[in-house]
Parts: structure tokens; sequence; C-alpha cells
């Protein structure tokens, strides 16, 4: 047989052995669902720790049922490695690494570069390799493909398959998990496509799209982050406008989301975070000055969203001035440090920038997070106050929401007489809002 029939067949019958290289966010969960479907899986990192914690069942990413991981592990059909040489053991391999940006702002693909590397020195033929990292367009076919012709003697479309998927995770989405959101599928080649997507749609629940190339896949990936951080931009722009001409921007946008056509809702706040919205743009950006092209309406959406921490502080040395008292040595409650409500996830967070704004003003900040006791930055640990009360509340000279998380009582920390600053609109109920200032 050939060998896209050999692979069909090895789906059809479920032999086939899919690996999984970076177990976070996007990883952990991807190599759950492949195992739960019947695919024995492994998965591959390089942090000791986290391979420690999947073999002995412990789970670690809040999207993963504890119980599904545990099962899948004690059974066999998942277990952990740092060693890639068990990636001659796979048929399929997904690559879920970070693409963060560097201190200039660039694209650092160091971790697709050394993954991609890893798995060629052990690429065997007859293998799917895909890529899910978010990156620039050109990625999987300009610096993947050739590492791993390279490192394996072994050329795509005859020895091996190629593609891109992108990862579509919302961490703590009750809705949409990574077994039920529809995937996109462009790969090198169409035998590379249709055998890739068959991967995935005997995997997921959700609708699989193949696409023509692995560009298409990496700019529509690109495209979705960057519709919203545009329109985040947009939102945040008119909040500060609204602010100087002293209409709520809250009660705005619920206005116009009662257009039932040509208008979406996004909300503004202290600034974005997450794994995406705040990095995509810049990769998109940095590739187009290859093509001496200049993205102005997206760099102008990021220069906005980007300067919403800085702004944040502004807003509240102006609600302290009302209060008669300066930044400067004023004690600074941060309440919630995740990027988003209700998880633990605190990369790329907007309120981690509002406290280190809130530090170059001489306030004495501290943080309260129910999902995030401590954070790390610059290699440096943060701990957080262990709980919050009327009386402890009391003891700051204002209150600044930056995360709307559901576990916390909000009416105490409106009632406790304490300015405060809410970024989130989550005290929108409260009726008694003399104290009380909104975004």
């Amino acid at each position: 047989m050939s060998m896209k029939e050999t692979l069909i067949q090895k789906i059809q019958d479920k032999t086939l052995r899919c690996g999984v290289v970076g177990l976070g966010y996007v990883g952990l969960p991807l190599a759950v669902d492949k195992a739960k479907a019947g695919f024995r899986t492994i998965g591959f990192d390089v942090q000791q720790e986290k391979v420690d914690m999947v073999n002995a069942g412990h789970n670690y990413i809040g999207d993963v049922v504890d119980a599904d991981l545990k099962e899948i592990v004690s059974s066999g059909m998942f277990r952990a490695t740092s060693d890639f040489s068990f990636i001659k053991e796979v048929d399929f391999v997904a690559i879920c690494v970070p693409t963060p940006l560097d201190k200039h702002q660039q694209p650092d693909i160091s971790y697709v570069r050394n993954s991609t590397i890893a798995i060629a020195e052990h690429l065997t033929p007859g293998t799917m390799v895909v890529l899910e990292s978010t990156t620039y367009p050109g990625t999987t076919e300009e610096l993947v493909r050739p590492l791993l012709e390279q490192g394996s003697g072994l050329k795509c479309g005859e020895d091996f398959y190629l593609g891109f998927s992108p990862e579509r995770v919302d961490p703590g989405n009750l809705i949409y998990k990574t077994k039920n959101t529809p995937k996109v599928v462009g790969a090198i080649g169409a035998d590379a496509a249709e055998v890739i997507s068959m991967v995935y749609s005997s995997v997921l629940e959700g609708n699989v799209t193949t696409v023509s190339s692995p560009a298409v896949a990496e700019m529509e990936k690109i495209l979705e982050n960057t519709y919203r951080n545009i329109n985040i931009g947009l939102v945040n722009e008119m909040a500060i406008l609204c602010n100087r001409m002293g209409i709520n921007v809250w009660e705005v946008i619920d206005a116009a989301k009662t257009k039932p056509y040509g208008f979406q809702a996004f909300y503004p706040g202290p600034g974005l975070g997450g794994h995406c919205i705040p990095l995509d743009p810049y990769y998109l950006s940095w590739k187009a000055r290859e093509y001496g092209f200049h993205t102005s309406m997206i760099e102008a959406s990021m220069m906005i969203n980007d300067r919403m921490p800085e702004y944040t502080v502004e807003r509240a040395g102006k609600i302290l001035n009302r209060y008669k008292k300066a930044l400067n040595g004023s004690k600074v409650l941060v309440l919630g440090v995740a990027y988003k409500q209700d998880i633990d996830d605190y990369r790329e967070s907007p309120a981690i920038r509002v406290i280190e704004e809130f530090h170059k003003t001489g306030a004495n900040v501290e943080f309260y997070d129910p999902f995030v006791p401590k954070y790390k930055e610059n290699g440096q640990w943060h701990e957080g106050i262990p709980a919050i009360s009327t009386e402890i509340l009391r003891q700051y000279d204002l209150l600044v929401i930056t995360t709307a998380h559901s576990n916390v009582d909000y009416e105490m920390v409106a009632g406790c007489g304490v300015p405060v600053f809410d970024c989130k609109n989550v005290t929108k109920n409260i009726e008694n809002r003399e104290n009380i200032e909104v975004l």
C-alpha cells in the first residue's frame, strides 16, 4: 500500500500512534482527546516536572478533566516523556509549543525551531507532522519543512506529510473545548491535507475545514485574533473618548448590541492578555515588512491596547486626586491578575502591567486573586494577599478591579467605603455608586 493508504488504514483501525510536543494549555488537552478517542499517545515536553505529573496522573490544566487524565494514563493509552527518540514510535506528531515575542516585540520561534530539529533526528518514513503553534504565514513551509528534510534525510510529500492546523484554545470557556471546536487544516499536498484532516476528524467533534496550503491556515489564525485585537482597540479608544465626554461607554455598548446585525460587542479593559490576542498581530506586522507593507490599522490598534495599562494608572491617579491623595505613597489593591475571568492563567496579563505602572508612581501595590495566589515575572515570584474582607479592604486607599472573577464579592468591595476603579464593569448592578468609577 502507498503511504496514504497505510495511514488511512491505521486511522480507521485505531492503530495510529500519536505524539504531541508541548504539554501546555494547547498540547495536553489535545493529547488527552487523542488518547480518549482510542489512539495510543505519547506526550513530549522538555520540562521534566510536567512529564512526571502526567505520568503520575496529576492534572495541571484547567480544561482537562482530572479523571480523564488518570484513566488514560493508568490504561496505558497515554504517557509522557522528555526523550525525543520516542518520536520514531509515532505516526502523527503535533507541535504545540509557545511562540512568544522577544524583548524587541519580534517573533521568538526558537521553541518551534528546537522542537522541529529534535523531531527531525528521529523522524521515520510514513509520519505526519503538524504545527499547531500560532506563527507568521510561511513558517511551516519556510522553516519547518527544510529543518525536517535536512535533519531526517526524508522528503516532504514522499516520505512524510507536513501541515499546519491552528490551535483554538480558549481557557475557561464553558462551551467550547478542544474536543468540540471546529478545526482548520492546511498541508503541503492534497494527500497530506486529506490524511491529516482525517486524523482530526477521528478525534474531534468539531467540523474540520481543509484549506489549500499551510500559509492560508497560518494567516487564518492571525486574522482571527487580529480581528479581535482591532475591535478591542476600537472600543478602548471609545472608552477614553467617552470618559472625556462624560459618557458611560458600557451603556453605549449595551445599547449598540441590541442591533441584531452588523455589530458584535467588544468591551474595553486595562489591556490585552493571554497567549494569542496580544501577540499575533506582531507576527503579522513583522512578516508584512518583508514585503514592504505596513499594517497601519493593525499597528494603530496595538498602540492603543498596549497603552491601556498606563492609561488605567493615570485614571487611578485622578480618582485619588479627588480624595486629596497622591499615587505616590498610596496603598492600592489590584483585584485580579489572571488575564481573564475564572482561570489561573496570567500569561501576558494586563493586570501585571498595571501593577508595574503603579510601582513606577511610588504607590504601594498589592493584589488579590482567588485563582492566582502568586505569579512569576522576570524570574521573580510575587505573592498576593490570601483573602479579602471589609476590614482588609478598608486598609487601602484605592481598589482597582482588573479581572472579573465570578467568585469575588463585589458587593462587599463596593460597600467597604474605599474608592473603587472598576475596569471590567462588574459593579454595574450595584446601586450605591458614590465611590465607584468605571473605565
